[in-house]
């Protein structure tokens, strides 16, 4: 009875941080329309942002005593929304994307995963390791700011005259996403601890799989909805927005909070992390990501989720 209760409630708590996450995007996009951003810059910003607040809520919601969930959500989450966002997405549609995003925004995202790397040699990933994040995650909220600003001229506002509450209705929209998502987080992270003890799996291995794809599922949705009404850009800058905010900001706010101690075998998921995030680099060389490129991705996803329940 209590494992069935508590995969309910986990159920549960995974289907509030989709709407909350969903709900925060939603009004995030309202107004940033509203200041005419460009898509990519959308994607990589208000939408990345949103669609990373169920990672950030729950590993808030495990930091100190439940830390190793925290690492296994980031490195989980950010394979997943390439092997299971981008391969199921391209999937269904061809992926194209602009040059500037294979010379700039991955080989940022891959900078920041070897940079998490870099900081986990000594053993752990320090309070002042993740000051050194967050200080990282100013730097980047600074390059697209001005990218936002270069940007801004060309982007189309759709927001038209229908703009006189545009504001509240947004902020009703975020502040509802908000708690939504803290409630779901809880939820979340408890009852992935008791059902993680009741079947002998251990919390990293949690968060690897079952809160690393429950926390990707707002990538995987605004994504896929986003591509199939045509906007690529917006579907791309939210998966590596996503994973560069995962790093930066989740890591930071989840080591400052009490530091995070590294096992050796994490490593292997370090190792899984770059090379799908390289593979994405060597799709995106011929300016898209056709289907068969997709299954790939897809299929070497549901081969690490075997091997790591596996282990």
């Amino acid at each position: 009875m209590d494992i069935l209760l508590s995969s309910a409630l986990l159920v549960t708590g995974l289907i509030m941080l989709c709407l909350g996450g969903n709900w925060l995007v939603s009004g995030g996009i309202k107004i940033a329309k509203k200041f005419r951003i460009s898509n990519l810059v959308i994607g990589m910003t208000i939408i990345a942002y949103g669609t990373s607040a169920p990672e950030l809520a729950a590993s808030i919601a495990a930091a100190g005593e439940h830390s190793a969930i925290i690492l296994g959500n980031i490195v989980g989450s950010n394979i997943a929304n390439i092997g299971m966002v981008v391969g199921f997405a391209a999937i269904l549609t061809p992926l194209a994307i602009q040059k500037s995003v294979l010379r700039k925004e991955i080989p940022i995202m891959l900078g920041v995963s070897s940079l998490l790397i870099l900081i986990s040699v000594d053993g752990e990933i320090s309070q002042y390791d993740g000051i050194l994040l967050l200080i990282g995650l100013g730097v980047f909220g600074f390059y697209t700011f001005r990218n936002a600003l270069k940007h801004r001229e060309n982007a189309e506002d759709i927001t038209g005259s229908d703009n006189g509450n545009v504001y509240l209705k947004s902020a009703v929209l975020i502040g509802i996403g908000i708690v939504v998502l803290y409630v779901g987080s809880i939820l979340t992270v408890d009852n992935a601890v008791v059902l993680a003890t009741e079947f002998g799996l251990s919390e990293k291995i949690i968060g690897l799989t079952v809160i690393a794809i429950g926390t990707s599922l707002p990538e995987l949705i605004t994504s896929i909805i986003a591509i199939r009404k045509g906007h690529t850009d917006i579907g791309i800058g939210n998966i590596i927005g996503s994973n560069i905010y995962n790093v930066l900001m989740i890591m930071g706010v989840g080591a400052s909070l009490g530091g995070i101690l590294i096992t050796s075998d994490v490593y292997v998921d370090y190792a899984i992390m770059i090379i799908f995030g390289i593979s994405l680099l060597v799709g995106f060389k011929t300016r898209i990501i056709n289907r068969t490129m997709g299954v790939i991705l897809t299929a070497g996803y549901v081969l690490y989720l075997l091997t790591t329940f596996l282990k």
